[in-house]
């Protein structure tokens, strides 16, 4: 009996030692995973995997602009590289092209703030209060879809031709997404996160403060790019139709001029310039604000 008893003993022992053994060595490569330290890439990981690439597609794009200029030859269809290059030219010893960005960027950052400012508390209330997210909820979706060039003319027939008009295009396109980038961002923040926020006594507006806008912060930043985005285009299309003396040259009016004089290559200059701000403010703005998220959360190991 004894015999018996001390195998059984010895049997279980053996058991819990073995699942002992697992579990120090789960931790052990839970550890491991803890432990690793990402050092700054060097300059060559940088330039292979971030500069390198760009200037390829770059690179692609000119060789198959080359080879379809002499292809349509038609000048006032598909301008040469070096007709477009003059206008940039041009335009730089002339001292216009900082003006032409200067002009229409001002405008959109300054809009995109005032739509951040309307867009976030607006998204917080659709998101927490279950009448008025039943009331506009859908509205906000409709606006999101609806194309920013349809706002330009109530726009202009309320405001006239001025920069309050602009503003209102750009408000109008961008605080849906914004505002529904945000209210998503609520939706994804598990119920956990906020009943342990009430517990430790954190509600109201301390609660949305320390608990609701931190968890939602990567809907949040989707919804600001996605906001930005419409800011942009919204701009572009009320320059483009608004297109005033007044009211200075930005880009959308150097497109519309060009289209106006037919001249290819101060069209193909205005969309360079567009797509180039475009660009530079995702990289320089947004790309980082997205990677502090992301490795914040865990979620990006290597930068």
């Amino acid at each position: 009996m004894a015999s018996s008893e001390t195998k059984t003993t010895d049997s279980v022992g053996g058991a819990a030692a073995g699942t002992l053994g697992q579990i120090i060595s789960v931790e052990a490569g839970l550890d491991a995973l803890d432990l690793v330290v990402t050092s700054r890439p060097t300059f060559r990981q940088t330039f292979v995997n971030k500069i390198f690439p760009p200037i390829v597609a770059l690179a692609v794009v000119m060789v198959v602009w080359f080879i379809l200029t002499p292809i349509v030859d038609d000048p006032t269809k598909l301008p040469s590289p070096g007709a477009v290059g003059g206008e940039f030219k041009d335009a730089w010893l002339q001292g216009n092209l900082l003006g032409y960005i200067w002009t229409s960027v001002s405008r959109g950052l300054l809009g995109f703030f005032f739509a951040l400012l309307i867009g976030t508390p607006l998204g917080l209330v659709v998101a927490r209060v279950k009448f008025i997210r039943a009331a506009i909820g859908p509205i906000l979706s409709g606006l999101q879809s609806l194309p920013s060039v349809a706002w330009v003319p109530p726009a202009v027939i309320w405001l006239g031709l001025n920069n309050s008009m602009m503003y209102t295009v750009i408000l109008l396109g961008a605080v849906p997404s914004i505002a529904n980038g945000l209210v998503s961002g609520v939706d994804q923040v598990p119920p956990l996160f906020l009943r342990a926020g009430r517990t430790m006594g954190a509600t109201g507006i301390k609660g949305i403060w320390h608990v609701t806008l931190p968890a939602a912060l990567p809907g949040y930043v989707a919804g600001l790019k996605q906001g930005w985005a419409f800011s942009w285009r919204s701009l572009m299309a009320a320059e483009i139709i608004a297109n005033f003396p007044d009211l200075g040259v930005g880009l959308g009016q150097l497109l519309e001029n060009g289209r106006t004089a037919s001249d290819m290559a101060m069209v193909f200059e205005a969309i360079v310039l567009i797509l180039f701000v475009g660009i530079a403010i995702d990289l320089l703005l947004f790309s980082p604000l997205e990677r502090w998220v992301l490795r914040s959360r865990g979620l990006l190991v290597k930068s």
